[in-house]
């Protein structure tokens, strides 16, 4: 008699909320605000189709050169300079950071972590792991507030106010600077200076020709996010050159990832068309432009929290300098910050829990310590 293999439904679906909890979140928080604005003409504003090409084409390049091995070839030239992994966990800390000001924090995080992950396997290291992928992650969602474009609500505010580009360096540097000596302190102290080293057992070569075109596509990936091209060009050019160089990598994409951004940009949007939500920002924005706005961006986001707040006041120093430290905190405060968490949930699902209450606790210590500066010291 044949055994019967069929999934419960039920036992699938439980697996499915474990595997996509911040998916499900957010689809929720979706479904509910669309109770309350029922879908219409202006639903189509909400979405930032930019981001998303964006997301979707580096995504699918990084998939590509995963294939090849190239994040392998590159933390092994890492360990090989370094050969202590308290400095490698630096220099990646640090390349994520300095990435986040040229390319944006989510391009520097899709970049930079598979690289992570990579450095620290090779040389058996995994240990570190969850703190290196949220010191990253700070690094990404701080290091990119020095520029107008490191951050997508930079780059809103830089044009919504029409902010002279050396009053938003000077606004800036100041926490930009203290997020460096914070970061390089939690480093220093939570990284045990070790020997590292990688058994030579296999050698890599990539591919000259294929590593050469996958490097243009991510470049052309990069020229999209500083607007030199249009947008809708990236969904032609990079899935037919992939198609004809590596099929499967369009299929490793992280689609859900994508999703999770799609449901977020619908629950911001109607945040921001509720009456009542409306009335109470106004209200306390009054109280304190930067304490307010760092604790929107705690459930709402730093980029929909700049987009929604910059109607209801002109004070945009404080505000820019409240959706940058906001980009701190909670596991939604930086949409960025859901990119790492599923990078690292892939890896480590087993997980999960720990991962989200260091990444909680380091988060919130800087946002604390930020704001607390912004507040006595800058304003």
């Amino acid at each position: 008699m044949a055994q019967n293999t069929k999934i419960h439904p039920i036992i699938y679906i439980r697996k499915f909320i474990a595997q996509h909890s911040v998916l499900c979140i957010a689809a929720a928080l979706a479904i509910v605000t669309s109770i309350i604005v029922p879908p219409d003409g202006e639903y189509v504003g909400y979405f930032d189709f930019k981001t998303l090409t964006c997301l979707f084409c580096t995504l699918a390049v990084i998939c590509a050169l995963k294939n090849i091995r190239f994040f392998t070839f590159l933390a092994r030239k890492i360990v090989a300079l370094t050969g202590n992994i308290k400095i490698s966990v630096l220099a990646l800390v640090y390349i994520t950071f300095i990435g986040s000001m040229i390319i944006a924090n989510d391009m520097a995080l899709l970049t930079f972590l598979p690289l992570g992950y990579f450095v620290l396997t090779d040389t058996g290291k995994q240990k570190y792991m969850a703190f290196t992928f949220i010191m990253q992650n700070i690094a990404a969602n701080l290091g990119g507030m020095l520029t107008p474009f490191g951050n997508p609500q930079n780059l809103y505010l830089y044009s919504f106010f029409n902010i002279p580009t050396g009053e938003f360096t000077l606004i800036m540097l100041p926490l930009f600077l203290l997020s460096v000596a914070l970061i390089t302190a939690m480093c220093l102290i939570f990284v045990k200076s070790e020997k590292i080293s990688i058994e030579d057992k296999e050698k890599i070569r990539l591919p000259l020709g294929r590593t050469l075109l996958y490097i243009l596509l991510f470049i052309y990936s990069i020229i999209i996010v500083f607007r030199l091209v249009p947008y809708w060009t990236g969904l032609i050019i990079i899935p037919i050159a992939l198609i004809f160089l590596d099929v499967s990598s369009l299929g490793k994409v992280d689609y859900a990832l994508l999703l999770t951004f799609v449901f977020f940009f619908i629950f911001a949007g109607n945040m921001s068309r509720m009456e009542a939500v409306q009335s109470l920002l106004a209200m306390l924005l009054e109280k304190s432009t930067l304490v307010f706005s760092v604790l929107c961006c705690q459930v709402m986001s730093n980029v929909p929290t700049a987009v929604l707040l910059s109607h209801f006041t002109d004070n945009y120093r404080e505000l820019l300098m409240g959706v940058n430290i906001g980009g701190a905190g909670t596991m939604i405060a930086s949409l960025a910050s859901l990119i790492t968490y599923r990078e690292y949930t892939r890896h480590n699902p087993e997980k999960k829990r720990f991962y989200f209450l260091l990444f909680t606790a380091i988060n919130i210590f800087f946002a604390v310590v930020l704001t607390i500066f912004a507040y006595f010291v800058l304003i």
